[in-house]
Order: C-alpha cells, then structure tokens, then sequence
C-alpha cells in the first residue's frame, strides 16, 4: 500500500510539472488557436493591371502605411487592396474592414469584417461579401453616417470591368441577433459619377439629441435618347425608413454644352492616352459665380506622372499612379509625394473644349472623410480671358515684340504668332504666376521637333520694357531652370 501511495505521489508531482510546464511555454496556443488566425503582418499592395496606361510599377508594391496591418492572415489567393481601421468605443478594441481580391475566384473586390472575438481572445474574420468594383487599383473605402442615426455605413467606390463607377454601402444588422453581419442598402453601377449629397444637420443632431437628416445620393449617366454626347441623365436615390434600402427617388436630364460631336467622340473615346493629353495644362478654378479664381488651380502633367494642386498660398504635388477611361472623362489614382497616406481619386468630367469638371475623394488611409475643396469647374489657362491676382497680372496682352526666335505677336485672345523670315508659328499662350514668379506658357498648334507640345519660361522685366525669358520646369521640386540662353523680347514701338 505504501509503495502504491509513493507511486501515486510521484504521478501527481510529474503531472503538475508538465502542467506547469505547458502552461508557462505558451503550448497551450497551438491547441486553442488555429495556425491560420496567426496575427502575422501583412503587406497592403495594389495590383497592377494591364488598362492601365501609365507604368504602375512602383504602385504594384506599395505599402501604404506600416502601422495599418490586417489583424489576421489571409487566406491563399487573397490581396489586400485598402484597410480601414475604426474605432468601436471607449475602452473597447478597434473593428478593421479589409477590401480584397481573390485570384481564384471571379474578379470581384471583397470586403471582410474583422472584430476582436471576446471568447477566443483575438481577432477573427466575422463576415464578408462581394462589392460592385472589380478594378483593384480605383477602390477607395470609408465610412460615413448616411443616414443621420450616428451608425455609419461602410462605402466603396470603384470601378468595373465596364469602366462604370460603382457604389456599394453596406449597414450594420443592428437590431437583430447578428451584430457582426453588414446588409447591403444601396449598389449603384453607371457609365458617369456618383456622389453623396451632404446636407448641413441640426444642432440637435451634433449634440446627440435627434436624429439627422439622411443623405441623397447622385447618380449621373449618360442620355442615351440624346445625341448629344454630354446631355446626363441624374438620378437621385433617397433612404426609405420602410424598407431600409436606398430607392430611387427621381430622375431628370441635364444638358451638356453644345460642342462638335466628332471631336467629342475622339476625346470620349477610351483610347488610352487622348483625354490624359487633352487636360496636359494647366487649369484655373471656376468660382460659384462664373469668375476666374487665380488663387486656386491645377496643373496636369501626364508625361511626368505628376499632379499640382495649388490653393491657400500652398501647393501639394501628388504622382500620378494610374488612370482609367470612363465615359464622360478620366479617373485618376494619385498619392501624395511627401505624405504616403494620403491619395486622391480624382474623377475628370469634359465640361466643353475649354473647362472639365471635377470631383475629389481624399482618401488618407487613417480616417477618411470626403473633401469637396477641389470639386467644381476648371477652366484651361490659355482660354482664361481676364484674371487678377493681389499683384496684378494679365493672362493675355496686345504686343509686339522682336526677339531671336523672329517677331513675336500676343493677342487678347489668348492666341500668339512668332514669325521668321517665310515661316510662322503659331499656338496659344498664358501668362500666370506660381509662388510669386512670373511664367508663360507656350502652347504650339503643332508639336515641335523634340515631340513636345507645350513650354514653360520664367518671365524678368527688364529696364527697356523688354522681357527675359528663361527655359523652365514645373515638376515635384517647384520651378527648375533648364540653364539655357534666356530669350529677349524687346517691344517694337
């Protein structure tokens, strides 16, 4: 007996240490949590694809943000395209929505909801679906209150196969046991824009005492009865509290400008590469009031993958990724040169021959909100007619002048003639000025030897009244000097 109770001792004391044992080394982990949830970290990459018309090599590894990680592993195939952490309260742990591809499935993005899983003690994957975008590389996701209930609703905007815009928004299941599960209350695919009209709400709604007033929104196609390429047709859809879902709520037709159908149909036409070389200038913003804004413009730069937005006294420099036909225009992926987490999808609507029209989602990877600072009109530089800026200067002048290139002409209208000896060229011009130097643009009506169709001088008056014009660049580190001879326009009396 006393042999079998030293025996049993001794059972019971190796039993606890290999307890203890297993415990303290952290085996227990690899009983209770699958190898495939391992928090791993994981590279946020937008794929490249063949539309694209502009090389997207150095977009094809971009990692965005090394602090925005997916909390879990995903699965073989998967590509994360975007990420958007949210937090879900005071004390509680972040919910995550990650936006991906699957290569062994149909061509569709993804969303998948990831929340922390109180019962395993990590973060799981809770639901999933598929979206109306197919095209990885124009997916932008956020989240927003549409509804004016202080719960927002998960956006994704993009674009498919078709180089339609789509839009899909999903609601959380609130009232229902799932709370980790998302309906989908508004998918919205058209050959033009779409945008959510934001109206201003109540103080009670900011203070948390009523509800606010619930977003429209705006979807813009094209009026296949007209023959007019940019008649649109709006379609306005409206949240109805009955069924829960966005509905359409009406439809009206909207003219577009009156402008030579087949030039039209060239620019529209998709041909990669024709509408980027149609707004390669630079373009002035279009106030409310129908006036010339000199404070506020864009410069496009397709040939040097470059965009420059100038507003406030201060200009930013975003690298132009990619950009895809549509049929109205151009959408464009962009990303700051300075701040790596902050991109812009632009979406470019040809207005007439001389102004586009523009709306901006300003996606920073941390919290997105939607920024109409840069909607509205743009007119192109060369059709500006009359401009004032706090130092006075004049697009377009009425002037003569003699110079090496041959006499040079400037008309009001914006157009110039440079003639030597029998031959003459010609083209338009603008005078602008971008951080307190003064700079003219040269556009030839033909392309010049060097394959280049536009030329930027920095403009020096000299005593005489005569000009200085010196050869220049706008590029990522502001105005560089080309270093060659300067060319004198001395006026002719």
């Amino acid at each position: 007996m006393k042999k079998t109770y030293i025996a049993f001792s001794v059972f019971v004391v190796a039993v606890s240490i290999l307890l203890i044992i297993f415990l303290a080394t952290g085996l227990w982990k690899v009983f209770f949590y699958p190898k495939t949830e391992e928090l791993v970290e994981a590279r946020i990459i937008t794929p490249q694809t063949a539309s694209s018309h502009f090389d997207t090599s150095l977009t094809g590894q971009v990692r965005w943000d090394e602090r925005l990680n997916a909390k879990i592993s995903m699965e073989e195939g998967e590509t994360i395209v975007a990420i958007l952490n949210r937090e879900r309260g005071e004390g509680l742990p972040e919910e995550q929505f990650i936006a991906y591809i699957n290569s062994g499935a149909e061509r569709r993005v993804y969303i998948a909801y990831v929340s922390f899983d109180e019962r395993y003690r990590r973060y799981r994957r809770m639901w999933d679906a598929p979206t109306a975008a197919t095209r990885p590389e124009t997916v932008s996701i956020f989240s927003q209150d549409l509804i004016g209930d202080r719960n927002n609703c998960i956006i994704v905007t993009g674009m498919n196969n078709r180089n339609e815009h789509t839009m899909t928004i999903f609601r959380r299941r609130y009232f229902q046991r799932d709370d980790q599960a998302f309906d989908i209350i508004a998918e919205l695919q058209i050959d033009g824009s779409i945008i959510i009209q934001e109206t201003g709400r109540s103080l009670a709604y900011q203070q948390g005492i009523a509800r606010g007033q619930s977003f429209n929104i705006a979807a813009y196609g094209h009026d296949s009865s007209s023959a007019n390429i940019l008649d649109q047709i709006e379609t306005i859809y409206s949240f109805d509290q009955a069924s829960q879902l966005y509905e359409q709520s009406s439809v009206s037709r909207i003219p577009g400008s009156q402008i030579e159908q087949r030039r039209l149909r060239e620019l529209l036409s998709g041909v990669p590469g024709v509408f980027e070389n149609f707004i390669n200038d630079l373009w002035f913003y279009v106030s409310p009031q129908g006036t010339i804004d000199p404070n506020q413009y864009l410069y496009f730069d397709p040939s040097g993958r470059e965009i420059i937005f100038y507003g406030d006294e201060a200009q930013q420099v975003f690298r132009w990724h990619n950009s895809t036909p549509t049929r109205s225009g151009l959408y464009i992926r962009s990303q700051n040169i300075s701040i790596g987490t902050l991109f812009r999808f632009i979406d470019i609507e040809l207005e007439s021959l001389d102004s586009i029209r523009l709306r901006v989602i300003e996606d920073v990877r941390l919290r997105i909100t939607a920024n109409t600072t840069w909607d509205g009109t743009y007119r192109r530089a060369g059709a500006v007619v009359q401009i004032e800026t706090e130092a006075p200067i004049r697009p377009a002048v009425n002037a003569l002048y003699d110079s090496a290139w041959g006499r040079v002409q400037f008309n009001l209208n914006g157009e110039y003639a440079i003639s030597s000896g029998n031959s003459i060229t010609t083209g338009r011009y603008v005078f602008f000025r971008v951080n307190g130097n003064e700079l003219l643009e040269l556009r030839p009506d033909e392309r010049t030897e060097t394959g280049n169709n536009r030329m930027i001088y920095k403009v020096e008056t000299l005593g005489t009244a005569a000009l200085s014009l010196s050869h220049v660049r706008l590029g990522t580190m502001g105005i560089q000097d080309l270093l060659e001879t300067p060319i004198i326009l001395t006026p002719v009396n």
